[in-house]
């Protein structure tokens, strides 16, 4: 397993006073994502466990470009991964995103 920490400042959107969110399930080649609401400054933290070893560059741009998309501040987010496809992990992102702002698209 390896463990990659990112963190993304100047975020805009927040989550005050909601609960955190589940979304996904860990099974082969797939993932779960909490996030949460915590106090981070304005920024947003991305803690991911995966057992796909040396995807760091990857991860980088897949969070990068979610980042960008949805600008979140004060959330922190944990993924347990097994393998999932970056397409993958974007849809398991956008959804959480969108169940913590309460949004539906």
């Amino acid at each position: 397993m390896q463990r990659l920490s990112f963190r993304f400042d100047g975020g805009n959107r927040n989550a005050a006073g909601r609960a955190a969110q589940l979304v996904g399930v860990v099974a082969s080649g797939n993932l779960e994502v909490l996030i949460e609401p915590v106090a981070l400054s304005g920024a947003c933290e991305v803690d991911i466990q995966t057992a796909a070893v040396g995807f760091d560059a990857i991860w980088a741009a897949v969070l990068a470009d979610f980042h960008e998309r949805w600008h979140l501040a004060d959330l922190r987010i944990s993924i347990n991964d097994v393998g999932a496809t970056p397409a993958v992990v974007s849809l398991r992102l956008d959804q959480a995103a969108e169940t913590i702002l309460g949004e539906v698209s």
